[in-house]
């Protein structure tokens, strides 16, 4: 197999896990196995058709059903968490989420080994591949974990960027509206002061004040 034909293989059973994981999350029991299982047998699909093997549905349903028994018994008595009012749907949507990725990691895995070999659905021998299964259902484990944390980071990390702008756009709001006040004051302050001026050249002209009087006073006017 060439290095191009492994990379979209790995590449399609990361992006089915990352896909079943999101599945594992739904909060009703038994549409999230319906939903995984969807996904699993398309991602069965996909690989049949890059190792060019006849796929057909049937087959391809009882070749998964026949290695993925005992990790659908591990799936279910997870499962029945979700039926818990309340937080039982937010655990049990947790621990589905990585149960659902590490059963299609193995799933792909298990497949990729046996096409590999020029193995096709009708030689089948699930007994031969559920060891290899099994072992890579722990290793599946551990790397939905270690995405589901990369996710959360990611989805922290995002969030900590969106308080960040919403901080500094309320700051630019503020800052802008303190500006805009205090031009209006000063532009209250100017025509109070060109009131003022125009009362005291009034009084001048009247001869109510001296011409140092008035100088003196508008001194004072324009300097505040």
């Amino acid at each position: 197999m060439s290095e191009e034909t492994e990379g979209n293989v790995d590449s399609i059973i990361r992006n089915h896990m990352i896909w079943s994981m999101g599945a594992g999350m739904i909060p009703v029991p038994i549409a999230d196995f319906f939903a995984v299982s969807a996904i699993q047998l398309d991602m069965v699909r996909q690989m049949s058709k890059l190792y060019d093997i006849d796929f057909k549905e049937n087959q391809g349903k009882a070749a998964i059903t026949s290695l993925t028994s005992s990790g659908l018994a591990k799936l279910g008595a997870r499962a029945i968490i979700k039926f818990i009012p309340g937080i039982g749907s937010v655990i049990g949507g947790i621990t589905m989420a990585v149960m659902s990725g590490a059963s299609t990691f193995a799933l792909g895995e298990a497949f990729k080994k046996h096409f590999e070999t020029g193995g096709t659905f009708l030689d089948f021998d699930s007994d031969r591949l559920s060891k290899f299964y099994n072992e890579k259902f722990e290793k599946g484990k551990e790397y939905a974990e270690e995405i589901k944390k990369k996710q959360e980071d990611e989805k922290d990390a995002a969030t900590k960027v969106a308080v960040d702008e919403a901080v500094a756009k309320a700051k630019a709001e503020v800052k802008a509206e303190i500006t805009t006040e205090n031009q209006i004051d000063a532009s209250a302050d100017a025509q109070t002061s060109i009131d003022k001026l125009k009362d005291l050249a009034k009084l001048k002209e009247d001869g109510i004040i001296t011409d140092e009087e008035f100088l003196t006073m508008k001194k004072k006017i324009i300097e505040g």
